[in-house]
């Protein structure tokens, strides 16, 4: 079979079955597993929002806060009505000390979606 990924050796069938098992990995807390998986994923389709909140969810979990702020801020470019990565953005600038930028994700997040998570989380204090 022809190459046609872009990413030698990889094939697109092999990057969803990559998909799939990095969010495995990231349910069985190894998020720095699957972001091994998901990075070639993201290389050769760099457009598929799914792979990149993934592994945006995989960089927050793992601590690696940068990263995860950039991954969702591409969601969000692409998909502005995403109300959960509003709220994991949101989060992610919380656990940076970033009150003011996260306070405006969890009112974006709640706007977009009435989850009581995330209408309880638009409203704390400053």
């Amino acid at each position: 079979m022809p190459e046609t990924s872009g990413t030698p050796g990889r094939t697109p069938e092999t990057h969803v079955i990559d998909f799939r098992a990095a969010e495995q990995l990231l349910n069985a807390r190894d998020p720095r597993g699957a972001v091994k998986l998901l990075d070639p994923v993201i290389a050769a389709h760099p457009e598929n929002t799914a792979a990149r909140l993934l592994r945006a969810r995989a960089f927050f979990a793992s601590a690696q806060l940068r990263p995860a702020e950039l991954e969702f801020t591409i969601v969000l470019e692409r998909e502005p009505d995403n109300a959960f990565a509003h709220f994991a953005l949101a989060r992610t600038y919380e656990r940076q000390g970033r009150r003011d930028q996260a306070k405006r994700h969890f009112r974006l997040a709640a706007a977009l979606d009435p989850n009581p998570q995330y209408l309880k989380a638009a409203q704390f204090d400053s």
